[in-house]
């Protein structure tokens, strides 16, 4: 019985360890640059990006900095930025994302 008690405790611990995670542990000259960053790759590299606003700004699982928020006030999205290097990792849309650019399908056009 102890035996399944501890392995309760320890899944709790580490769970309440993953969810503790989610703030921001950047200072906010650091989310300022990513966001300037995230803006400029939107710009850039989608079609009819008219406005970017953005929510909350986590540190995600890697140690990076997790961008949130929405173009043209209803396309959500989540970006993914190296805070060292200031660079896009990864972008997730949702539904009604702007289309990327033709010529940035094959290689990213820039910040």
């Amino acid at each position: 019985m102890q035996q399944y008690l501890f392995i309760a405790l320890l899944t709790i611990t580490m769970l309440a360890g993953c969810v503790g995670k989610t703030n921001s542990n950047f200072d906010e000259e650091t989310v300022n640059k990513a966001r300037d960053t995230v803006e400029s790759y939107l710009y850039n590299n989608y079609e009819n990006i008219r406005t970017v606003e953005f929510s909350d700004d986590l540190s995600d699982p890697m140690g990076g900095l997790m961008i949130r928020g929405t173009v043209n006030g209803n396309a959500g999205f989540s970006a993914s930025v190296d805070p060292q290097e200031f660079t896009v990792n990864s972008l997730g849309e949702k539904k009604g994302f702007p289309k990327v650019k033709d010529e940035c399908k094959e290689k990213v056009c820039g910040y």
